[in-house]
């Protein structure tokens, strides 16, 4: 079974939908202990980086979602699903602290000029470490959907599976271990994104 987990998130349908779409055994959970019998993990995210944090935490599953990870287990982070992995967020004066998986700040696009803030629409992934289960069968350059205004700045490029240019290149996608974390929404990018997350779905199985 992999968990979707529901905080409140607006893009909890799609996500459960694409999942569904891939042959995903898939249940919604809103409680950290609904998550020991979970053979992955999926946490979707729109909306602030506070937020998510704080909901996670009212609903027990902030630690839960560290023990999980710790268990070796397949996990997903998508959007803010992404950023909550990093330590700490410059959204907003945030406060609140991520979940620390990966090291480095959640950063928000520099003003240039043209650049239109935040990126809403399709933009290419330049593929770093073509070896990443995620990316499997899914050709360098492949074109996937954005809607942000902040992105992580990892602290060990080495971690960086996909680099995507937009006014600059940033982290489009993170890989260490069992945890996979994209900024761009796959439930939303057609193919490569229905093809992404049945590569998940495999590392499930």
């Amino acid at each position: 079974m992999i968990a979707l987990i529901d905080y409140g998130s607006g893009n909890l349908r799609s996500v459960h939908n694409a999942l569904l779409r891939v042959g995903a055994p898939v249940q919604i959970v809103r409680h950290g202990e609904q998550l020991a019998n979970a053979h992955a993990v999926v946490l979707p995210g729109v909306g602030a980086f506070d937020d998510c944090l704080h909901a996670l935490r009212q609903q027990e599953l902030l630690e839960a979602t560290r023990d999980f990870i710790r268990g070796g287990r397949p996990f997903l982070g998508i959007c803010v699903g992404y950023q909550a992995l990093f330590d700490r967020s410059e959204e907003f004066q945030s406060c609140a602290l991520g979940l620390g998986i990966f090291k480095g700040p959640v950063v928000r696009f520099p003003p240039k000029p043209g650049l239109k803030i935040p990126q809403i629409g399709w933009n290419q992934l330049r593929i770093a470490r073509p070896n990443c289960p995620l990316y499997q069968g899914i050709p360098d350059g492949s074109h996937v959907y954005f809607v942000h205004s902040f992105f992580p700045r990892p602290d060990d490029p080495s971690s960086v599976a996909t680099w995507t240019d937009y006014g600059g290149e940033f982290a489009s996608s993170v890989w260490k271990d069992n945890v996979f974390a994209t900024q761009f929404h796959p439930e939303k990018s057609q193919a490569v994104g229905l093809a992404l997350l049945r590569n998940f779905t495999r590392l499930a199985a």
